[in-house]
Parts: C-alpha cells; sequence; structure tokens
C-alpha cells in the first residue's frame, strides 16, 4: 500500500493521532517542573504583612499577565484589573474593610470574635499596590458560550485569575492578601464601577514582611485543612449525608461645607510598617498588648512618640432640645460644668491632670437661632461653617502639644448625638436612644419621640442630602459642640496627630470628620465604649475597636483621659523594653 507523507499544519497543534496514542502523557512537563508547580502551590499563602518597598513595574505586569491567561468561560475574558496605588483611595478602603471587620466579628461567638479581632489585617494600609480584580457582566449570559446554563461561571473565571496571580506572585517572592471584607456595593462606589461590574474583593500585593510555613488561620487555631479523602465523593452525592464544612462564623446572638478630603491622607506604607517594626524586635511576644498594641502601632504610623503628653479640649454647648423634658438634670449644669473645666476641678479635668495631660474648655455657641430638632433646624449653615473653622483652628493650635483627647459637656446632648447617628446610619431611634445620665424609662420615651419626629422632618426638609452629607446632618440635627469637635478632628489628622475619642457625642463628632475625609480614621483612637446605645454602631462604622470598656456615662473626656494614660504608658513601654537581635 502506498503511504503519504501526513501534512502538518503551520500553526497549532503539530502532534498525530498516532504519536498521541502512543505516549498518552507526552504532554507532560519533565518532572523538575511539575515539582516546582506543586511547592509553589503549597506555599501559596495569604500575606497579611507587607514590606514598603515598590513592587518593579515589570514584575507587576509579570503577575498581572498571569491574571490574564487564566481560563475563562467562552474565552469571554471577562476580568478587568483595577491598579491602585493614590493614597487617598487606600484611606477610603482601608476604612470600608476595618469597619466591615467590626461586623463580621460581632457575628461571632466570643471566643471566634476575639480570635478574628487579634488578626493583622492591615495590608491594604502596608502594600503598595492594591489590585481590584472585577468581573464586567454586562454581556447577557446567553450571549456568552457556557453562561448561558452556568450564569456565574464568568465569576469562576475571574477567580481564576486571581488564583493564577496568587501563584505567579509567590514563584516570584511577592506576596499576595485577598481582602473580602467589604460590601461590594461600598467597593464599587468606591472606584466608580458602572452597573454591571462586580468586584471579587482587593488583592494586596508587595514583597512580604512574614513567610508563613502554614496557612495563617491554621497557625492560630482558627481551622485546620481536611484530609482530602473528606471531600472526595466517588460518583455522586452519597444518601448519607457527608459532614458539611465546619462553620467557623457560629453566630451569638442643607449645608454644603468644602471637603476635607484633598487635604487630607492617612499615613502610607512605609510609615504604617515602620509602626509596626518598631514593637517586632522586643523581648516579647509580637502584638501581646493585643487591642493596645495595635493601637500603638497606629499611632506611631502617624508620628514619632507625641513629644507631650497631650491636651484634653472640652466642649460645652446649650441645647433647646431640652425642653422636651429628655434630660434628668436642668440646662444650668452645662454652664456650671464648664466653669469647674475652667478652673480644673471638673471631673474631666481632674482626671486629665492625673493622665499628664493639659486641659482646655471652650463654650460653643451658634450665633444664630438654635432649634430644638423636632420643630426646627439646630442650628444654621453659616453657624456650622463658623463652628467647624473655630473647632479647626483650636485643633491646629493644639496639635503639636501630643495626644488631642476629646470631651464635651452639654445637657440634651446624647439626645442630640442619637439622632445625628439615626441620620447618618440608618438606625432605628428606638434602638439608639441610650439612658444618658439618670434617665427613667419615661425619658427615654420621650427622647425616643423627640429623635423619631426630628428625623421625619429633617428628611422632609432635606431628602438624600441628610444622610449623604455629614454638614447638612449636623445643621439639622446637631450641636454646637459636635461640629467644633469634628473642626477640631480635622486639624489633628491632617496634622498627623492622635484622635483619642470619649463617648457617644465625640465619636459622632469624629463620624462627621470621616465622612468628610475618610483618611481621617487613621488618626481616630477609640478610648472607650460607653453606655449609649448607638456607641456601638458608631464606632463599627469608624472601624475602631474601643481600648476601655467601663460602663461609663460621665461625659467630659473621662474615658478619653483614661484611655490615654493607658496608651502613652504603652508607647513609652515600647520606647523602653529590651531589644532582641537577630
Amino acid at each position: 500500500m502506498v503511504t503519504w507523507p501526513r501534512p502538518v499544519p503551520l500553526v497549532g497543534d503539530t502532534t498525530s493521532a498516532a504519536a498521541r496514542s502512543a505516549d498518552p502523557a507526552g504532554w507532560a512537563f519533565g518532572p523538575d517542573a511539575v515539582a516546582a508547580l506543586h511547592a509553589i502551590i503549597a506555599a501559596r499563602r495569604d500575606i497579611r504583612r507587607y514590606r514598603p518597598d515598590p513592587v518593579p513595574p515589570d514584575l507587576l505586569r509579570q503577575v498581572l499577565e498571569a491574571g490574564h491567561q487564566a481560563p475563562s468561560v467562552g474565552h469571554s475574558q471577562p476580568w478587568r484589573f483595577i491598579i491602585v496605588t493614590e493614597q487617598a483611595t487606600r484611606d477610603a478602603a482601608a476604612l470600608v474593610a476595618d469597619r466591615e471587620r467590626l461586623r463580621q466579628a460581632d457575628l461571632l461567638t466570643p471566643d471566634r470574635r476575639a480570635r478574628l479581632l487579634d488578626l493583622q489585617l492591615d495590608g491594604i494600609r502596608e502594600a503598595p499596590v492594591g489590585v481590584v480584580v472585577a468581573c464586567d457582566r454586562r454581556t447577557p449570559a446567553a450571549g456568552v458560550l457556557g453562561r448561558a446554563t452556568f450564569g456565574d461561571a464568568d465569576l469562576w473565571s475571574c477567580a481564576c485569575a486571581v488564583q493564577n496571580m496568587w501563584l505567579a506572585a509567590r514563584a516570584a517572592g511577592l506576596g499576595l492578601g485577598w481582602v473580602t471584607l467589604f460590601p461590594p456595593a461600598d467597593l464599587a462606589v468606591l472606584l466608580d464601577l458602572p452597573d454591571g461590574v462586580e468586584t471579587l474583593g482587593w488583592l494586596c500585593l508587595g514583597w512580604p514582611d512574614e513567610r508563613p510555613p502554614d496557612p495563617g488561620l491554621e497557625r492560630r487555631g482558627w481551622s485546620r485543612r481536611l484530609p482530602l479523602d473528606d471531600v472526595i465523593l466517588p460518583e455522586r452525592w452519597p444518601a448519607t449525608e457527608p459532614s458539611p464544612p465546619a462553620s467557623h462564623l457560629a453566630l451569638s446572638q442643607q449645608t454644603q461645607q468644602p471637603s476635607q478630603s484633598s487635604l487630607l491622607a492617612g499615613p502610607d506604607q512605609r510609615s504604617v510598617v515602620a509602626g509596626r517594626d518598631s514593637g517586632d524586635d522586643l523581648l516579647n511576644v509580637p502584638g501581646s498588648l493585643g487591642v493596645l498594641d495595635a493601637t500603638v502601632n497606629r499611632v506611631l504610623a502617624l508620628r514619632p512618640v507625641p513629644p507631650g503628653a497631650g491636651t484634653l479640649i472640652v466642649a460645652a454647648a446649650d441645647h433647646p432640645v431640652t425642653r422636651h423634658g429628655v434630660s434628668a438634670y436642668p440646662p444650668s449644669v452645662t454652664a456650671e460644668v464648664h466653669q469647674a473645666t475652667v478652673r480644673g476641678v471638673s471631673l474631666g479635668a481632674a482626671t486629665a491632670r492625673q493622665a499628664g495631660l493639659g486641659c482646655e474648655a471652650v463654650y460653643a455657641r451658634a450665633c444664630g437661632a438654635a432649634g430644638d430638632l423636632a420643630t426646627s433646624d439646630a442650628m444654621t449653615s453659616a453657624d456650622v461653617a463658623a463652628l467647624l473653622a473655630q473647632g479647626t483652628e483650636l485643633g491646629a493650635r493644639l496639635a503639636g502639644q501630643g495626644l488631642v483627647c476629646l470631651g464635651e459637656v452639654g445637657i440634651g446632648n446624647t439626645t442630640v448625638a442619637a439622632a445625628l447617628a439615626c441620620a447618618l446610619l440608618g438606625l432605628d431611634p428606638a434602638e439608639a436612644a441610650g439612658l444618658g445620665a439618670a434617665s427613667d424609662t419615661a425619658m427615654m420615651a420621650r427622647k425616643t419621640d423627640v429623635i423619631t419626629r426630628a428625623l421625619a422632618r429633617a428628611r422632609a426638609t432635606y431628602g438624600d442630602r441628610l444622610a449623604g452629607d455629614p454638614w447638612t446632618a449636623a445643621a439639622a440635627l446637631g450641636g454646637p459642640e459636635i461640629v467644633l469637635l469634628a473642626g477640631v478632628t480635622l486639624a489633628a489628622a491632617r496634622a498627623r496627630v492622635p484622635v483619642v475619642l470619649d463617648g457617644l457625642v465625640t465619636s459622632v463628632a469624629a463620624l462627621l470628620a470621616v465622612r468628610d475625609a475618610p483618611a481621617v480614621q487613621a488618626a481616630l483612637v477609640a478610648g472607650q465604649r460607653s453606655r449609649e446605645r448607638a456607641h456601638q454602631a458608631v464606632l463599627t462604622e469608624l472601624g475602631l475597636e474601643p481600648l476601655l470598656d467601663l460602663r461609663l456615662r460621665s461625659g467630659e473626656g473621662v474615658g478619653a483621659c483614661l484611655a490615654a494614660q493607658m496608651l502613652l504608658t504603652a508607647l513609652r513601654a515600647r520606647q523602653r523594653t529590651a531589644r532582641v537581635t537577630e
């Protein structure tokens, strides 16, 4: 029989069926390549600590190229790689992640909650590059081969791209961490994503400052990897139900002020890493002081140890809302406590002195007519602007003296702060109204009613602006001392000075500042969690863990001073603790 040479194509697969039949394994790489691949897979880790050194552009492109070579349903290539290096975007993303971390922690049992909060999750601040993998889903599923039956296959394709990038980064000695502590809608807003484009979270990419031999959560005792045989099911799902995946989430129960965002930035990667590094060579276990250690790291990322202890600012103000019977004490007490503070004999001033802090008292007043919230606005937009400027000047003047601690005094101001919290966070007034100082059940009912009426009036007047613009909310429902303290917070954060918060009122002031400029959050320290019911919700929104939980209801900055004293002790101890050498 005459045989003819097989036509060999000039492009594509040049092998023949006979050759493939004779050597089915002929497509395999050599043993060294196979061993290297499996070594990289086994060594892939979710990195949480980074050095600030830049990633060379060619190496970044190499990692992205690996992602771009991932398999995709119907060869649709739905991934889009958003590269983030701008400080403002990183600041905003870190705030969202901190906030969501606390929200998720509250879903856990107490032990699991503590373990989650112990995890170091500052990669967004530390890593020099952020990569957000976005999935463009705007092509109808029926128009992509394979998606008509499995509609989410485009998301799976993007997940494959993430895995490719992870392995390529590991092979190059880079670290990559996948942060999914974001409500997808929040991340979409931050990155201006159009409808139909979804994110798969935030990838931190940089040189790792840890080289974990095992998965981090396994080393932390969170869980263990299941044996392979436990997850292999022959042929079909068995009649005897296999054990479900172990759950590690066990359940427990109108004022347009100029934004400060362009004027503020949180600490850059080098500062964040340097602050953390200052505790890594101490003669103790890193992170042994828990929340206090993490707070010291945050403070040192802003600047070196403050030259002085700092200053307590106690802002006083009067509130017409008291005419509705929301407080157990007469309004005259505000002026009395203010005078005692000026003389250095109030509880706040005395506590500040014991902590080594200076004390500055200021009476915040609106020039225009002050409303009672329920029937009229608290103040005018001009008042908000003036008080904000006054607070900014005060904060700038005191920022060079060390920590800035916030305190307040104002009969009725917990009602004001609760109303603001409801407007900004969408809280139910019945859940936000707290006892205040010495309130009873009837007073609580009046407080809830006033807040409800105030919100209805303000929402009818301002609509979406009430929740969307902090200064509109401040004019409609706020208090002079709250706006003034927001100005103090903005000025201190701009000077990279830590701001230690006290209770609900000061935390709401900080929330106004953060809504105006998200980078402010990096300068905040939650001194305590008070008895006010809305306080925890505000702290969660700020992404802050409190240093103290003493059920205080004193106001005047007492909790801030106690926390500042502890923080200053920890800062000085870190300076003086013995160091270790390699």
